[in-house]
């Protein structure tokens, strides 16, 4: 056995509640967000985020 295959086996596998909470989280594409843009906005219960994707290519939000 390897050091790696050694590491492998400490890892926990993820138990029923949390694979179950996992789906349940929705998962969005940035790219579908965005829309080809690099700035957008989001309205949450009335107050004005802009979500950007900065030069180095990361996501920034803002109120």
């Amino acid at each position: 056995m390897s050091t790696n295959d050694a590491i492998q086996d400490l890892k926990p596998e993820p138990g029923p509640i949390a694979a179950q909470q996992q789906k349940l989280i929705p998962r969005l594409k940035s790219a579908d967000l965005m829309q080809q843009k690099r700035e957008v906005e989001i309205d949450h219960e009335g107050r004005i985020y802009r979500l950007r994707i900065t030069q180095l290519n990361k996501l920034i939000l803002t109120a």
